[in-house]
């Protein structure tokens, strides 16, 4: 299991500072389904020809809000950008230069800062909040008493590393919980690896199966929702479901993984006592295991051992 330190870098690790960072690195095999970003903040200068990006579109955003930047939000670093550049350097004690190095991201984000603290967003559910994450669609939705409150699109796993399908439960919440995870952080039980919604220096993502299992969102979305959300919060992932070509080994209790969340939503379409599809295979999943050996006069010991396994597939054909 991959164990993440707070991250301890000098660069100042508020919202927009990892928003407008672009991805320098990712981590593309893991000896656990989990996801992290490596980040490096791009010095920005007036050049020929000019640096293009998203993050400069947001720069532009920033500096336009503030009064500094009065031309079209167009992602080019170019002439007028760098002045407004300047005259913000100038008036935050930096060297109007027009080149954005550490110092100037950190006055930047501090400008950010104040912006979000100034609008801090509309009012959240009032009943009890849920979560439900369709992964076809790379969407989020808050639900409010089990109606719809608010929708966002976040990345998702990619194929190689999906993400968890099943039912959880956020167990965990923190700020700036490491390098690449933006501003928040809620992790999820998914008992195999670690798995989270959070935050993301890689914007561009979004809306994409990009991630290595992780839910990542926008960073004022994922400041948006994090107030609205306590520890025990129900997480439903649902949609495709990763390459599954039948059960492989026995399970029993204290199992866990994607196919123990296979095991259960089979059990739990065909009748069988699962309301609650965790991956983990504890003392109810033992017992709907008993109903159904029972039911198909097989030995009854709550294993799903091979030819229970079998059993079970067959009312489940592969297409």
């Amino acid at each position: 299991m991959i164990i993440l330190k707070k991250g301890e870098e000098k660069i100042n690790k508020t919202v927009f500072s990892i928003m407008i960072c672009f991805m320098a690195f990712m981590a593309w095999s893991l000896p656990v389904q989990a996801c992290t970003d490596y980040t490096s903040c791009p010095e920005l200068h007036f050049t020929d020809p000019v640096q293009s990006g998203g993050y400069i579109a947001e720069l532009q955003e920033l500096l336009k809000s503030a009064g500094y930047y009065r031309a079209k939000v167009d992602g080019n670093y170019g002439p007028m950008t760098a002045e407004a550049v300047k005259k913000f350097q100038r008036d935050h004690g930096l060297a109007p230069n027009g080149t954005i190095e550490h110092k100037t991201w950190d006055a930047l984000a501090a400008l950010y800062d104040q912006a979000m603290a100034s609008n801090p967003g509309g009012d959240g559910p009032k009943g009890e909040v849920s979560i439900y994450i369709d992964l076809n669609k790379n969407q989020l939705h808050i639900l409010d008493d089990g109606k719809l409150f608010k929708t966002y699109s976040v990345a998702t796993g990619k194929s190689k590393t999906p993400s968890p399908v099943g039912e959880y439960k956020i167990i965990h919440k923190d700020l700036n919980w490491g390098t690449g995870f933006g501003s928040r952080w809620m992790g999820i039980n998914v008992p195999w690896g670690i798995y989270g919604i959070h935050g993301t220096n890689n914007p561009y993502s979004i809306g994409r199966s990009a991630s290595h299992g992780c839910f990542r969102m926008y960073n004022k979305d994922v400041e948006e929702i994090f107030p609205w959300i306590p520890i025990g919060t129900r997480v439903l992932i649902m949609g495709y479901t990763p390459k599954f070509q039948g059960f492989v080994r026995p399970l029993k209790l204290k199992s866990s993984g994607q196919d123990v969340v296979m095991l259960q939503y089979r059990l739990k379409e065909l009748g069988f006592g699962i309301d609650y599809a965790d991956g983990r295979y504890g003392g109810l999943t033992e017992f709907a295991v008993k109903l159904f050996e029972a039911y198909h006069m097989l030995p009854v010991d709550g294993e799903a051992d091979l030819k229970m396994l079998k059993r079970l597939d067959q009312y489940f054909p592969q297409k």
